[in-house]
């Protein structure tokens, strides 16, 4: 059921462009033709890429694009599946289906399996001198990144077993956490009155005016999860163990390596990024103070870092947030306006608050021949508006990428925050510039910076404590106050004297779905947004000629690696140099803020 109070309430997306409902008899009709194609896809290729002569350019691009129509279907229903699953997570049917097509598609993947491991198998002379062909040019890229992974890959049988026992191993406890922290209740006391509170709005009282409130919000926040512990420590365990055996069994030098070959990026250029990062750890300390300072507080304790300063930020309601976030992207682009507004009008949202569905937000982009779809948790604040705008982003770019194929469609991590990043920017600029209250405006700069901390120096901290938790983990099992002790050591290096971090806060980890999904995920946040800190100061001094170059790098998707794709921008990753210029457009915000704390309008809150 939806929560009442929410203007999001009824703002649910409309699925039916993939399938009518979960029973639709088309998804078992879909897997049947997919396990035809597939079952005649293997007859035809098997034993025709890795051989004696090597296939011709043609017959290897006949087989790619097969296979790519046989994932593009494929995929269409395991989207379908794992959206109802998010929207929620307790309902049987959903859970029955979100299972069934995992185990189907677990299937089919290993019926496929053969064509990737026979190109692999290939030699590389061979396999260069196919990419050399003109034929293959659209699939270049696609073919290249398999090969990163060459060294990597176990027999078919090995890969084949793998597979299936993923669906009761690593799969089975990401399900397990996503049900868990999906139906966890947080009783918090309001207004005389106690309310079962989900996780996603129990985070979002972390950012409300009141100080008692928020002190409550983060005790019940850590008691819940701390009452829990044992399944969410026994979890993580588990992922990280399974993790470290197929880096043995894969002969992965170190636990994150398998993530920057996804991601296109080497160790090295990784580490760089971090170390700048945490030499500037001081401008966030310095920000600190000065928050401290506008809250009339000696010292901010963890639940004080997002409350608001300044004026009171109005609540905004989902209408609202549509009329701003349109305004802010036609004013960039008559482009990011118009899709944008099919979002909203064609039902490709689902922002309401309800008991079991997917806490936080994400946009998934299914494929070229589908549209995207976001999912939010809109709590009428204003923080929730750069939120969607965010995802908006996400949904721009797998759209305008639309003319790229499958297997060139989606981007890496690294890269995949381009256009979100970018959507923040253009909504917080514009409210900016549409507020004349320095209150108000204080109060809107503060949160930007604060979204900018989150994004970089936080993401900084979850990775250094991920990287801890690895080199723990080789040592024994965990245990909960071993991960304790990683995650305060990471946080305490980022927060320092500046702010207090509570008992409670030693549980910190344990509700991060990126540690248990996607691991070593967060690293590419601080590249995204120390990214889109450039780009978009490129944008501010250089106008409409930036914005052609921008629309090029949205719309070229996947289809080459991102050091290609961002030298087109003049980026160079790999040099420390570029990423200290994100970090000086994020002091150039503490300084205006600076300046907004000394005008006499400007108001205490929290």
């Amino acid at each position: 059921m939806p929560r009442q109070g929410s203007s999001a309430a009824g703002i649910t997306w409309d699925l039916t462009d993939l399938f009518a409902s979960h029973d639709d008899p088309r998804i078992e009709a879909t897997l049947d033709e997919c396990r035809r194609r597939a079952d005649a896809f293997a007859v035809r290729y098997r034993g025709t890429i890795h051989w004696a002569g090597s296939p011709s350019a043609e017959a290897l691009l006949n087989g790619v694009k097969e296979l790519e129509a046989i994932q593009e279907a494929l995929g269409r229903v395991g989207t379908y599946a794992g959206l109802l699953y998010a929207s929620d997570t307790g309902r049987i049917e959903y859970q029955n289906l979100q299972q069934r097509v995992e185990e189907q598609g677990t299937d089919l993947a290993n019926r496929l399996l053969f064509f990737e491991l026979e190109w692999l198998g290939l030699e590389d002379g061979a396999a260069q001198s196919l990419l050399r062909e003109p034929a293959l040019a659209p699939y270049r890229h696609y073919l290249e990144t398999l090969r990163r992974f060459r060294l990597h890959k176990l027999s078919e049988a090995e890969e084949r077993l793998l597979n299936e026992k993923d669906n009761t191993g690593r799969r089975a406890f990401g399900r397990l956490f996503a049900e868990l922290t999906s139906s966890l209740a947080f009783p918090l006391e309001t207004d005389g009155q106690v309310r079962d509170l989900t996780l996603s709005e129990t985070l979002a009282l972390l950012y409300q005016p009141d100080r008692a409130l928020r002190r409550r919000a983060s005790e019940v926040l850590f008691d819940v999860l701390a009452r829990h512990g044992l399944a969410l420590t026994v979890t993580y365990d588990t992922l990280v163990q399974d993790h470290l055996v197929m880096d043995r069994l894969r002969r992965y030098p170190h636990p994150m390596a398998e993530r920057h070959l996804s991601n296109e990026i080497d160790h090295e250029a990784v580490e760089r990024m971090l170390e700048v990062a945490e030499a500037n750890y001081g401008i966030a300390q310095d920000y600190f103070a000065l928050k401290a300072r506008l809250l009339g507080l000696p010292r901010l304790a963890l639940y004080d870092q997002y409350a608001p300063v300044g004026g009171p930020l109005p609540a905004c309601t989902f209408d609202r947030a549509r009329e701003v976030i349109l305004a802010a992207f036609g004013a960039f682009s008559p482009v990011f306006r118009e899709v944008a507004e099919q979002f909203f009008a064609r039902q490709w949202i689902d922002a309401e608050i309800r008991k079991g569905k997917h806490g936080g937000a994400f946009c998934s982009s299914p494929s070229p021949a589908l549209h995207p779809y976001i999912l939010c948790n809109y709590t009428d604040n204003l923080r929730d508006v750069m939120t969607v705008a965010h995802e908006l982003g996400h949904g721009l770019h797998g759209w305008m990428a639309r003319k790229q194929t499958t297997f060139n469609y989606d981007t890496p991590l690294t890269t995949a925050e381009t256009a979100s990043v970018f959507g923040e920017f253009l909504v917080f600029d514009h409210l900016l510039r549409e507020e004349q209250d320095p209150a108000v405006r204080l109060a809107l700069l503060c949160g930007k910076i604060e979204d900018a901390f989150a994004t970089v120096f936080r993401q900084t901290v979850l990775t250094r404590f991920e990287q801890e938790a690895f080199t723990r983990r080789k040592g024994g099992r965990f245990t909960a106050d071993g991960l304790a002790q990683a995650w305060l050591t990471a946080n305490r290096r980022y927060y320092a004297d500046a702010v207090e971090l509570p008992e409670g806060y030693r549980w910190g980890w344990s509700y991060i779905p990126h540690f248990i999904h996607t691991r070593f995920y967060c690293y590419a946040y601080v590249f995204g947004e120390l990214l889109v800190l450039a780009l978009y100061r490129m944008y501010r001094e250089e106008g409409a000629t930036f914005i052609a170059r921008y629309l090029a790098l949205l719309e070229a998707g996947g289809s080459d690696a991102p050091e290609a794709l961002l030298a087109r921008l003049g980026v160079d990753f790999r040099d420390p140099a570029f990423w200290q210029k994100g970090f000086d457009e994020i002091r150039r915000l503490v300084t205006q803020a600076k300046a907004l704390a000394g005008e006499p309008r400007v108001l205490r809150a929290g």
